[in-house]
């Protein structure tokens, strides 16, 4: 039987950033679905890229519960998290974090060095990459080609073939289309789901921009879901 239960799961997460001006964030709920696409809404320092760090365990949450399929992040040693988050999350970037000098073979397959489960699935790496960067309508001959030599579309979609690769359950997106005008925003998205639905895969994604939201099964807003408080210390 299909597995029910949610790839991820927040529970009364609270985390607090020290300093002189302090911010607390504070996540009653949340759950994201297998196989879901969520947008994720909210302005500038409503609390978005600290929930993201919640999620994918660069930070821990000082009470409360972050779930990723059945293991909850925090119970986990900083080596471990790291190891987890390799194999669990598929992550783009808003700057894509590619390797500008390496080529774009190289770039996708990355993630497998630090993953051995999800290197076992993706099986021949090599095709494997070569398929995704067909999927998202790239050239077979690109992937010879150094990654800082593409154009701004053809890295963003060379960064969610290294996210996708070895289907991890959970892609977290961080703004990766706030570059892109509409027309190019709305064709990577269309690829992006079409390949996540192929692999069974959920995708968070972490915008600004409301007028993305008819792409998605789902939107969320930051101020429902999380209060965030600033105070001096």
């Amino acid at each position: 039987m299909p597995d029910t239960a949610p790839i991820l799961h927040l529970e009364n997460a609270r985390y607090r950033w020290p300093g002189r001006a302090s911010f607390e964030l504070h996540v009653p709920a949340l759950s994201l679905a297998r196989s879901e696409t969520v947008l994720l809404l909210g302005e500038s320092g409503s609390g978005k890229s600290t929930l993201l760090s919640l999620i994918c365990g660069t930070i821990t949450a000082q009470s409360g519960h972050v779930r990723i399929g059945d293991t909850d992040v925090a119970s986990l040693s900083a080596g471990q998290r790291d190891s987890f988050r390799a194999e669990q999350i598929g992550l783009i970037f808003q700057q894509f974090n590619l390797l500008p000098f390496a080529t774009v073979q190289d770039n996708i397959l990355l993630p497998l060095q630090f993953a051995p489960n999800r290197r076992k699935r993706a099986q021949a790496r090599q095709a494997e990459a070569v398929r995704l960067c067909r999927a998202l309508g790239l050239p077979d001959d690109v992937m010879g080609v150094r990654a800082g030599t593409l154009s701004v579309g053809q890295q963003q979609r060379v960064a969610a073939a290294r996210a996708l690769i070895g289907t991890p359950p959970l892609i977290i997106a961080d703004e990766p289309t706030s570059s892109l005008d509409a027309a190019t925003q709305s064709t990577f998205l269309d690829l992006l789901f079409a390949q996540s639905r192929a692999n069974d895969t959920s995708v968070l994604m972490v915008s600004h921009d409301a007028r993305l939201a008819d792409q998605f099964d789902r939107v969320i807003h930051m101020n429902h879901i999380a209060t965030s408080v600033r105070s001096a210390a």
